[in-house]
């Protein structure tokens, strides 16, 4: 299995790992002993490695998949290897570097970049992409997975957004209304609640919910059905869906909730301990287990 590190990143283990099998690419993101935490050096690993997807000819579907126990616990807040202050050259967006800025100019450019702009990128990827989930999707998590075309999980998967425990309007990548429908975005952000695989398919979220022991053959399986179609026909046929669903608000919708959720950091960071309104990644993980061991009335 190949490895891409993506950049002057500081970690020195192999952060996404790639691999072809046939037609089908896969990309693994492999921070397990911290969950598959996001920092910048996995964003531009995980970006060098869909390039390389892309640029291969032989290559029709791209997986999208997490080493160790889950896919992926969301944005690195917390880990040694968080690297907010590594500069990359931008490659989502045309904007200055963050690291020589301060306050709401640093964490706009930065989030700009790394968390709206590569999702935006890796949504137009001209491939058929398929995320392949296990234990946690959270936050972050979710954005990678919702940027793919299909989603196909395990029936131990879970999956949350609770950046609104810390006076956020939900993450960056705001498709919660357009995957979910509106009312059960309300939902999850509103509680803070995880939500399981058999929720997520009733939601018409996920495509396919597995046992965990099939998810890597039926997976793969998809991926080889979809591959035996004409390549230039899928890339036209995902920009067409991709096309209506920003002709339905997505991409505006998105825009105009980036600036609500920068106006929230800039409030937390005036009235709070920082811009995350005190919380970090302990605190979320604890508040998250307690909401849901409430439950739903």
């Amino acid at each position: 299995m190949n490895s891409e590190t993506g950049g002057t990143g500081s970690e020195d283990s192999d952060v996404v790992l790639y691999e072809v099998r046939g037609s089908v690419a896969v990309v693994t993101m492999n921070r397990p002993e911290y969950r598959n935490a996001q920092n910048s050096v996995m964003t531009y690993a995980l970006d060098a490695a869909f390039v390389r997807a892309v640029e291969d000819d032989e290559v029709k579907v791209i997986l999208l998949a997490g080493n160790g126990r889950h896919f992926s616990a969301g944005h690195d807040i917390g880990t040694p290897g968080r690297d907010v202050d590594a500069e990359y050259e931008n490659r989502a967006v045309l904007w200055w570097d963050h690291v020589r800025k301060t306050g709401g100019d640093q964490r706009f450019a930065r989030e700009m970049e790394v968390y709206l702009g590569m999702c935006r990128r890796w949504r137009e990827i001209p491939k058929p992409t398929i995320a392949v989930v296990h234990g946690a999707c959270i936050a972050g998590g979710l954005m990678l997975s919702w940027v793919c075309d299909m989603i196909v999980a395990s029936e131990d998967a879970f999956f949350s957004d609770p950046v609104v425990r810390m006076g956020i309007p939900g993450v960056e990548y705001f498709a919660h209304p357009w995957v979910l429908g509106p009312r059960r975005a309300k939902e999850i952000l509103f509680t803070g609640q995880r939500f399981t695989a058999a929720e997520a398919l009733d939601w018409g979220m996920l495509n396919r919910v597995v046992p965990r022991e099939n998810l890597e053959s039926e997976s793969f399986a998809l991926a080889e059905q979809i591959a035996s179609m004409p390549s230039f026909g899928l890339a036209l046929t995902k920009k067409a869906v991709n096309q209506c669903e920003d002709l339905m608000g997505m991409r505006s919708g998105m825009d105009s909730v980036f600036g609500l959720h920068h106006f929230a950091h800039s409030h937390n960071a005036e009235v709070a301990s920082d811009s995350l309104g005190g919380m970090d990644a302990r605190s979320m993980k604890t508040s998250a287990e307690q909401a849901s061991n409430t439950g739903r009335g």
